[in-house]
Order: structure tokens, then sequence, then C-alpha cells
């Protein structure tokens, strides 16, 4: 790569300074940093990094996520491959890598600790200890991927002390799922040698956590919002603090990343430096990451700012290659087949009845609620129409269903409240943590018609209104598009404005339902095996 010079006004954040100065290039590093007295109009920072993110999400490759996001600024992410093991195995986790490679960007994956997440669904995958030993001994396997099992760390099970002991081996983190966890629980959680949470949804656990020795990440995806209810941790731990995103649907990483918490921030009074530090460099430091902050014999990553207000990115680098500027991306795409685990075959409306007796029944009814992956356990008391419970739309009390997609199965089905459903479904095989076809609807012939659209194209999201029927393809395990991103951005809008058509009153629908399955998220979850207590992790009677 040939050498060359930029200047600006230099974010120092380490040594919280901004001056004047110009950067000598060379072979994609930073090798030397010249001030000077001149008066810039722009900025040059390090670039941001996504503390933990499940690129998977994103419903994108990862070629195509880093398309989309250095146009915002991001240059790393620490991405647990997660989604797509409980899918492949480490076969998935090795497309990823694959693909990731293939373009300028550092992605930074870490060995998935639990695939599957429990005992309690069906995955198309397993990765055990031995499968962890030979990920982390690889160099671009960076740390060991969020530990939803605390119960086993608190039991001190086998297979995962042998999981962490995996990671303390070859000196690499390991990333902490422990929502509500409080008290000696979380202490003896924390010393076990989990060194992060981003699944902290009050300012409280956040701050104990944080006295135990943790590293808070403060969240704010499509479906999980944390970030008001914990910003204020950053104004006394600027240390301790990571941004990121853990779930990224397309439509919203089109407008933005990492780049509008800082702004967010900012507007909350806190300290530039301290945001920066957040949104920059703890990612580096704590995981060790070959990224950038600007230093000399850095890694030339770093943006250029018009100000230092509302990071209006003019230009993203990596390595010294320059991948973003004035809001578009300098990627280019990436020709990838796909890969996919799928065999299902199509459902009968009569499949998803529920029979009962009497003339009404009163069931066990989940309660989904907009920017939470918690779910209330409420009751409802629902009409029997020709010996089944039928859905109750003014009590907004609507049908869940989940299908195996990995072996012929009986569906699981249950009733959820919060979707606002009106008529029709929306159906995904995008459904936490195994990814079986998750489905809500008001109708039977509705629900089947959105699930057998998925199962024709072998994974996608779906929405359908009796037989009108529209589908999304998710080729890549039934999670990710092979195709443009912006295309997939702009598709995705579409389905998430159809399903609101429907009477959809949550924010990011899609991303919600996908979450519905998601059993070490209490209160009340539904997985292919059944309707699931959270709180004492066992299945539990749909009839209350």
């Amino acid at each position: 790569m040939n050498s060359y010079q930029i200047s600006g006004n230099i974010v120092d954040i380490l040594q919280r300074e901004i001056y004047p100065a110009t950067l000598h290039i060379a072979d994609g590093h930073i090798r030397q940093i010249v001030r000077n007295t001149n008066d810039y109009p722009h900025f040059i920072l390090p670039g941001f990094t996504d503390a933990h993110v499940h690129i998977e999400s994103s419903m994108l490759i990862p070629s195509e996520f880093a398309r989309l996001a250095v146009v915002h600024g991001t240059v790393s992410t620490v991405s647990d491959p997660h989604e797509i093991a409980n899918v492949m195995g480490v076969e998935g986790v090795q497309f990823m890598l694959d693909n990731g490679k293939k373009v300028p960007f550092k992605f930074n994956f870490g060995a998935p600790s639990c695939v599957p997440a429990t005992v309690f669904e069906t995955a198309g995958a397993t990765v055990d200890v031995a499968d962890i030993d030979q990920l982390l001994q690889r160099d671009d396997i960076k740390y060991l991927a969020e530990m939803m099992n605390f119960p086993g760390v608190l039991h001190q099970d086998p297979d995962v002390m042998a999981k962490i002991a995996a990671a303390k081996k070859y000196n690499k983190p390991v990333d902490g799922h422990a929502p509500g966890l409080r008290g000696e629980a979380a202490q003896i959680y924390i010393a076990a040698g989990i060194s992060t949470d981003h699944e902290c949804f009050t300012l409280e656990e956040g701050k104990e956590k944080l006295g135990y020795g943790m590293h808070v990440l403060i969240r704010e995806g499509s479906a999980a919002k944390n970030f008001e209810a914990l910003i204020p941790l950053l104004h006394d731990h600027p240390e301790k603090i990571m941004f990121c995103s853990d779930d990224k649907h397309p439509d919203n990483l089109v407008e933005g990343h990492i780049n509008q918490l800082v702004k967010r921030a900012l507007g909350h009074g806190i300290d530039l430096f301290k945001v920066l530090r957040a949104a920059c460099v703890n990612p580096v430091l704590h995981y060790r990451l070959d990224t950038g902050l600007l230093r000399e014999n850095d890694p030339a990553d770093f943006i250029i700012a018009d100000n230092l207000k509302d990071f209006h990115v003019l230009a993203t680098y990596i390595n010294g290659i320059k991948v973003a500027e004035n809001g578009k991306t300098l990627i280019q795409p990436v020709d990838t087949p796909a890969v996919n685990n799928f065999i299902c075959q199509p459902s009968a409306p009569a499949d998803f009845r529920v029979a009962s007796t009497g003339t009404a029944a009163t069931v066990k009814v989940m309660e989904a609620m907009d920017g939470q992956l918690i779910t209330n356990a409420l009751q409802a008391t629902l009409p029997v129409q020709d010996g089944h419970i039928a859905c109750d739309t003014q009590q907004d009390v609507i049908k869940l269903v989940v299908v195996n997609r990995y072996r012929q199965a009986p569906p699981a089905i249950a009733f959820i409240r919060g979707f606002g459903l009106q008529r029709g479904a929306i159906a995904s095989s995008v459904a936490h943590d195994s990814h079986n076809i998750i489905a809500a609807g008001v109708d039977d012939a509705s629900i089947c018609a959105a699930i057998n659209g998925v199962i024709a194209h072998q994974g996608g999201i779906s929405v359908a209104d009796q037989q009108e029927l529209q589908v999304l393809p998710l080729p890549v395990a039934g999670l990710m598009s092979n195709l443009d991103g912006y295309t997939i951005a702009e598709q995705y809008s579409r389905f998430d404005q159809a399903a609101k058509q429907l009477g959809a009153t949550l924010a990011s629908p899609y991303m919600t339902l996908s979450f519905m399955a998601l059993l070490v998220i209490p209160h009340l979850k539904l997985s292919d095996l059944g309707l699931f207590d959270g709180d004492k992790f066992a299945f539990t009677p749909l009839e209350a």
C-alpha cells in the first residue's frame, strides 16, 4: 500500500486532548503523528466498535453488514456467531469467519458457549467442550461468547465450567448474559471469570455488577433498548462501559449504528472523552482487538467527522483503506453461496388448533413488551369455538406458534398479548436461539400460510392475511440473505409496514417475535417443545 498523509484535528481519547496534526500512513498503519498549528474544519478520531452484536440478526451476511456499518463510522465489532452455530454448528462459525475476511472490516468473532442454549428446545447442532477448545486455540477467535447458562455457572455444571476453563487457558475473555442476576448469585457468576454483561435492564443492576468488577455493555438494538436506563453509569464508570447493539435489523442499520449512541450520550451531558472511550477504546482494550486507537504504529482505523456534536461521518478508514465516504460505502459486494440446515414439510391449518371443552378456557398468556426481551406471564379467558380455543383481538390475545425446522414434529402453540394484530399473521425462521419457525397470528389459515411461506423458501420472514402471502427469503442458514444489504433493508422495511398494517403496534414486530422463543429470558416463552416458565426453568401447561 502506498504511503500518504491526512491532516485534521486529532481526537486523542486516551490523553483527553484535541490538537491539529498530520497522520503519516504507510502499509496500513499510522507511522507518525506530527503536530502543527493549522486550523482544520474537521476531526479525526478512532472508529467505533460495537462491543456485542449478532451479525446474523441484521439478516445480512458479514460482508454486507460491513458495507452498511462503515458508513456510520463503525470499523470493528465483537461478534457472537451464536445464531448460525445453533443452526449449523462449527461449520456455521467457519462460514462467518470466511465471509468476514473477504472485506476490509474487523469482525472479531467469539466461540459460541451455549449451543444449544438449553435442553428444552430443538437446535440444529451442538457445540461441545472439545469444539470450544479447538475454536479458542485459533487467533481469529477472540473470546468465549456470552455464557447464557448462568444456572450452569452457579451450580458448577462440568461442561459449562470446562468451557470457561478453556477460555482462561488461552487467555481470552468470557462474555456474560445474566439478566436480573443480583446479590450473591451475581458475585458467584462474576467470580467464575465472567467479565461483561449486556443484559442489565435497570440502573441498580448495572451499578451492582460494576461494583463486583464487571464491565457493563449499554445495549440499544432493534428490540432490546436499555440506553436510557443505563446511560447515567457512564458518568462515574467511563473505563467499564461499552456500547453495543446486540441485534440490529437491516433498516435500523441503514439509519445508524454506534454513532447514534455517541450523539445521544452527548445529549445527556456526558463528557465527550468518556463517551468516546465507551464507543471506541474500551472494547479494543478489553478484548485485545487489532483495532487502531489513533496511536503511532497502530492500524490506520479511523474516521473523519465534520463536528463533535452529531458526528456526521465524512469518511471511514480501515487498515488505511478508505471504506466509506460522504454516506456511501466503498466496500464491494462479495458473491456468496447459501449454506443451510432446513428439513421441514408444509403444515395444514388444522395443525394449529388447540382443543378444549366448554364455552371458554382460561389460558396462560405471555406479554411481549416494546423494547424489552423479558415477557410478563399473564392469564386470559378466551372463547372456545367448535371445541377449539379461539384468539380474542379485543383482549389483544392471539396465537403464538413454534414449528421445528430440523425434523417433522407437531407444532407448539401458546397465546400472546402485546403484538396488536387485528388480522393475519407474521412468521420468521429467525427465532432465538434454536431458530425454529415462529409465528404470531389471529387465525389458523393465516398462521399456516405464513409458516408455509417460510418453509417454501427454506427460511425467511413472511406476512399473510388469509391466503395473501409475502415472503422475504433468508437462504443463508434461514437467518441471512446473501443479496445487497441496502436492498434487503428496503424490503424488510416493507414487511415491517405490512405487519403494522395488520395492526401490529410494536416498534419492531419481527425482532420482538424472534425473541419469544428465547427461554433463557424470563418470564414466559415458547419453544418447539412447549410453553416454558423461565422462572422455574421448566415447561408449564397452557391452560391455567
